[in-house]
């Protein structure tokens, strides 16, 4: 079934918008007003953008600033929160070819058409087609498929393998006047089961280490 997917009359706008978007204070809400005032496009050029915001995510439904905005406000994540922007209000281009973003303008505004069921010189195809390449302009698709984990893995133990052996001194025993040490070398199971490590250090105190005379 034919969609109907986000566009700017004048296409340039959301570029203009963005670029102001990142040094202006975020909003409660953004409001024709603020546009206005704020990001300085006046009449109905500015007036297309909330709406046009709300539908790429950058803006919730009550005219909030989401998630997406705030990240975009970052530089660190700007260009992956453009990217999700995109995915978001363009999800039918996505779902026709998860790769849109990477077609030549032909190959893109040909997807457009078929997608929308537009004419093939249709003028809403052509100003759809320009409002995704000033946004692909601010986006890093790269950096939004990347995973990063910050969490370090966790050691595997082979059960061939015995965890290296770890060496603990006691401190010098002094008994008439003759000072003692020993270590101890133990031998710890391959295991990550930290229940079994306390188990193992609790006994070591109460009978080895517990310095009774």
């Amino acid at each position: 079934m034919p969609v109907t997917l986000p566009y700017l009359a004048a296409p340039g706008s959301v570029k203009t918008a963005l670029e102001k978007i990142r040094v202006a204070a975020t909003p409660e809400r953004v409001t024709r007003d603020f546009v206005s005032t704020k990001l300085r496009i006046k009449g109905g050029t500015g007036a297309a953008i909330p709406p046009f915001l709300k539908r790429i995510g950058f803006v919730g439904s009550d005219g909030a600033p989401t998630d997406i905005y705030k990240r975009f406000r970052n530089q660190t994540t700007a260009g992956a929160a453009v990217a999700e922007a995109i995915r978001i209000g363009y999800k039918p281009l996505a779902e026709a070819n998860e790769y849109f973003q990477d077609l030549t303008d032909k190959d893109l505004l040909a997807l457009i058409v078929q997608v929308t069921g537009a004419e093939a010189n249709s003028t809403v195809a052509k100003l759809t087609l320009s409002t995704i390449k000033n946004l692909k302009a601010f986006a890093m698709f790269d950096e939004e498929s990347a995973s990063v984990d910050a969490t370090p893995p966790k050691p595997s133990a082979s059960a061939e393998t015995q965890t290296s052996t770890e060496t603990r001194q006691h401190e010098p025993e002094r008994r008439a006047g003759l000072s003692l040490s020993y270590t101890i070398n133990l031998n710890l199971p391959a295991t990550t089961d930290q229940a079994v490590f306390n188990a193992i250090f609790r006994s070591l105190k109460e009978h080895l280490l517990s310095g009774n005379d």
